[in-house]
């Protein structure tokens, strides 16, 4: 991974820069290289130039040297003929040297032609190297003033978005704080009374929720909740124990400390369930993760915060109201005398299930709870839990409304006959 980073030539102070800054700033740098090479390979081309214009001229020189000296050797022959024949030849050489005298002089003319080309040639190169120059001179500057504007809507962007997300943060604390407090000014008794009196009318209208007065056995609870169908016959019941922080009672103290006597107001009552609504050991994440089930160290006993009182209540029900028609077709079963082996096992079943998805749903909380924390970086993950922990409630209640005579008598011959008798 390369190091983004770019230090200031004059404050030295080092900014982090991202993909698209940094390869801008890498691109000045490459044109600044650009230039210097081009400046370095015109000195080198017209060093060149001048060192081939040199060789040539010293090897025309020398050839046009050896050419004279050559015909020098030949006069000095020549001398040793005739007179007549060494004035024909002396003329001739003469001619010959002439010629090579114009052939020189046309030598050094198309050499200065060629030079002159050259360099017009290498100044015309110049101009257009030049004109790059300026060209890219101009768009550095533009470069330079679009980099700093970019940099600086960055900046203001990057406060922006740290503005954004510290406002976030402190919402998703509130919240967080709201899901895991009373309400101001209620006790927390108060605060479940409140809560439960508002459903009362349309969703337990025969339900008994009320204080637990009796302390006849020595000991009693906070309240009591008990719920019968039309015929007198008990849905569930749950004994309820209200533990806040801020009560003098509980002072530095436990969740379990509590559990024994819990479950004893429950015996002494009569309870099926019971359950300790709590907002003690506020920063213990085992009772942050929704409802908690505590029965490996007391039977149908649970620990949660307020904002499941009333969830508690209505699973709880759900599974009690099934339970009791279990336990009708189960009596009628019996009377019958119907083999129903089969169907406690398939009771046990749904027990398991609808335990499974309970736990389910209680560490899909505890993920949720855990994700608020990690601020706004996680919040689709947060989402995704919250949905999740919903959606696995919601297989619970399923089953527990899904399940029916028909399917606990599946591959139990006996139990489909008698019940086909009495169709």
């Amino acid at each position: 991974m390369k190091d983004n980073t770019v230090k200031c030539p004059n404050c030295k102070e080092v900014f982090k820069v991202d993909d698209s800054v940094y390869t801008d700033i890498v691109k000045q740098v490459r044109d600044q290289q650009f230039k210097d090479e081009l400046t370095n390979r015109l000195e080198t081309a017209n060093n060149e130039k001048q060192s081939a214009l040199q060789l040539k001229e010293a090897e025309l020189k020398n050839a046009f040297q050896e050419q004279l000296t050559q015909k020098q050797r030949e006069i000095d022959e020549l001398k040793f003929k005739s007179k007549s024949d060494l004035l024909d030849e002396v003329s001739k050489k003469d001619k010959e040297i002439s010629d090579l005298e114009s052939k020189l002089a046309n030598a050094e003319t198309l050499k200065k032609l060629a030079l002159s080309e050259a360099l017009k040639e290498v100044e015309k190169k110049n101009d257009q190297l030049e004109n790059v120059l300026k060209s890219k001179d101009t768009e550095k500057e533009l470069l330079e003033k679009s980099l700093n504007e970019k940099f600086n809507d960055k900046l203001n962007h990057k406060d922006e978005t740290l503005k954004l997300k510290d406002e976030e943060i402190e919402r998703l604390k509130d919240y967080k704080q709201k899901l895991s407090t009373k309400m101001v000014g209620e006790s927390l008794e108060q605060h479940c009374e409140i809560e439960f009196n508002k459903l009362r009318p349309t969703a337990f209208p025969t339900a008994y929720f009320e204080k637990d007065n009796d302390a006849s056995n020595g000991t009693k609870g906070d309240y009591i909740f008990k719920e019968t169908d039309i015929n007198g016959n008990e849905i569930m019941s749950i004994m309820f124990e209200m533990k806040n922080e801020n009560d003098t009672t509980a002072t530095k103290k436990k969740n379990e400390d509590f559990f024994a006597k819990l479950d004893k107001d429950r015996k002494d009552k009569g309870c099926e369930y019971a359950v300790l609504v709590s907002l003690l050991e506020a920063d213990n994440e085992f009772y942050n993760t929704g409802i908690v089930d505590v029965s490996y160290k007391y039977p149908k006993m649970y620990v949660i915060r307020p904002q499941f009182f009333i969830p508690m209540i209505t699973l709880l029900r759900n599974a009690g109201m099934k339970s009791l028609e279990y336990k009708a077709e189960l009596s009628i079963m019996k009377n019958q005398n119907i083999d129903i082996t089969n169907f406690e096992d398939k009771i046990d079943d749904f027990k398991t299930g609808f335990a499974r998805n309970y736990d389910l749903a209680s560490r899909q909380f505890k993920t949720a709870m855990d994700e608020i924390d990690k601020t706004i970086d996680h919040l689709q993950k947060t989402k995704d839990a919250l949905l999740s922990s919903v959606n696995n409630l919601r297989l619970a209640n399923n089953k527990a409304e899904d399940l029916t005579i028909k399917k606990l008598t599946y591959n139990n011959p006996t139990m489909k006959e008698k019940f086909d008798d009495l169709n």
